[in-house]
């Protein structure tokens, strides 16, 4: 059935499950603050019975129904074209889920003739499998391959960071913050695979959803070029393979684990309190004395900077995903499923096993005993604690984002408990306690846990779905909260006693 006109342009799809617990709650769409809300019952409606079709290829997933308050899974407008302004408003999922059922029953009764004719006109290789679904997975086996996903994208993207950390942080450097790097990368990837329509291209078996229904505006267009229903299939088509691509646990493993691992809300907060208290490191050596002033200038940099670098990363992302969309791969469907998900399930408790062996023995004790072990507080600890924040802030976010529509609370809460607790430790690391095992295990909570409970990349992908209002509360309160934090916290120590000399390298 053709979409109708109110579903044209919005390119960001309601969270609605593509299995047959659609009705489930979840956390509202809150765009209503640009202006253009009102125009998302009716696009859900046509993505979603598109999300439904049954595999021809294997078994499909049973998404829990959590899942759908993961905010890196949301639909947002990294692109914007004319034809494709409107927002979703703020009615609950509730609401959607049943005015989709209402015309799910009506057009079953009710087939159109516009529907008959379309289905001789387009070829048979698009049209909908006719085949029976098969038995899909289990809710406990999709959530243990996410899991999975989650533990290995968690060291890759924690690995990720500190090596780009590393690589920015030299003598000349232009930006002294290397924190910056990351969070700029990460809201880069995640941005591409927001926008992105070709890696997940065979999503539910032989021929992809979004390619069926390119045929099929084809097809339309063809046949009334005055018409335009060709623009409307397109934007439907768009909505519909965000809709289905969210629920395949190797993308919440790349939006989620890698993205989220990748950058850091507790490194960024670190850093502000650490210009305005004049101890950011510093590439060429020891900061030079300032006043208040200068520290207060040298605290807005570092906002403004983070903020402005990971947003252009995020749209920078899905304008690649555009340009490159004719050369990006595409995972086949039985590959996916047959493949990659036992594949991950050994890498990742692999790596995850062999990080605490490493940890226990690290591979430098031998060549460099004694405190030149540096290698635990450089990885191999953060590898350790890492799975541990990011499958802390998947089921925060999960369990959380879906009780307030214009404050994601998992997020923000994630956020400033990590804040928090990097802040005590980086407190207990510079007191001379505790030896250079008890500074390396603390530099692991610092890098590892707290890295990766708290995420940038989410944040900027909650920031751009709010609506105007909305996000600046939320951006504001999520900042100010954190730094308060952290000066009563690091401040106590800093304008007391003073930080001490780390025991450890790092």
């Amino acid at each position: 059935m053709r979409p109708s006109s109110a579903s044209v342009g919005s390119r960001r799809p309601s969270a609605v499950t593509p299995g047959p617990d659609a009705a489930s709650p979840s956390r509202r769409q809150s765009g209503g603050d640009r202006g253009n809300g009102g125009n998302g019952g009716n696009a859900v409606q046509q993505l979603s019975p598109l999300a439904r079709w049954p595999s021809d290829s294997g078994p499909n997933y049973v998404v829990p129904d959590s899942y759908l308050s993961l905010p890196e899974i949301e639909g947002v407008p990294t692109i914007q074209d004319r034809n494709e302004l409107s927002r979703l408003d703020s009615r609950s999922i509730e609401e959607l889920a049943s005015r989709l059922r209402s015309e799910e029953e009506l057009s079953h009764r009710r087939g159109s003739f516009a529907e008959r004719r379309q289905r001789e006109r387009v070829p048979s290789i698009i049209q909908p499998p006719e085949t029976e679904a098969r038995a899909a997975l289990s809710k406990s086996l999709t959530e243990f391959y996410t899991i999975s996903y989650l533990i290995l994208f968690a060291a890759l993207g924690t690995l990720a960071r500190l090596g780009l950390q590393a690589l920015a942080f030299f003598p000349g450097a232009p930006v002294s913050f290397s924190s910056v790097w990351p969070n700029f990368a990460g809201s880069l990837v995640i941005g591409f695979l927001t926008e992105d329509r070709m890696l997940f291209r065979y999503e539910r078996g032989s021929t992809s959803t979004y390619t069926r229904q390119q045929q099929i505006a084809r097809v339309n267009k063809d046949e009334e070029s005055s018409s335009p229903g060709s623009e409307q299939d397109l934007a439907t088509a768009k909505q519909t393979h965000l809709a289905v691509k969210k629920t395949i646990p190797l993308y919440i493993g790349l939006a989620t684990g890698l993205c989220g691992s990748f950058t850091s809300f507790s490194a960024f907060v670190r850093d502000i309190f650490l210009a305005l208290s004049n101890d950011l490191p510093m590439p060429d050596g020891a900061a030079t004395p300032r006043n208040g002033g200068y520290s207060f200038l040298a605290l807005l940099a570092i906002i403004l900077g983070t903020l402005s670098l990971s947003f252009a990363g995020f749209y920078l992302g899905g304008h690649l995903a555009d340009a490159l969309e004719s050369v990006t791969p595409s995972l086949r469907y039985p590959f996916s499923r047959r493949v990659i998900d036992p594949l991950a399930v050994v890498l990742g408790w692999g790596s995850w096993i062999g990080a605490v062996v490493l940890s226990i023995v690290p591979p430098d004790r031998y060549s460099n005993p004694g405190a030149s072990e540096f290698w635990r507080g450089r990885a191999t600890f953060a590898l350790v604690f890492a799975p541990l924040g990011c499958l802390a802030r998947f089921y925060a976010s999960t369990h959380l984002n879906g009780r307030f529509a214009a404050f994601p609370l998992g997020t923000f809460v994630v956020n400033v408990l990590g804040t928090a607790i990097l802040g005590l430790a980086w407190d207990l690391a510079h007191v001379p306690e505790g030896g250079v095992a008890g500074c390396q295990v603390l530099q692991g909570i610092e890098d590892g846990f707290c890295g990766c409970l708290t995420t940038v990349s989410t944040w900027v992908v909650e920031l751009a779905v709010l609506g105007r209002r909305k996000a600046y509360v939320y951006g504001g309160t999520s900042i100010f909260s954190s730094l308060i934090l952290m000066v009563a916290i690091m401040g106590g120590l800093r304008w007391s006693d003073g930080f001490a000399d780390l025991l450890c390298l790092h």
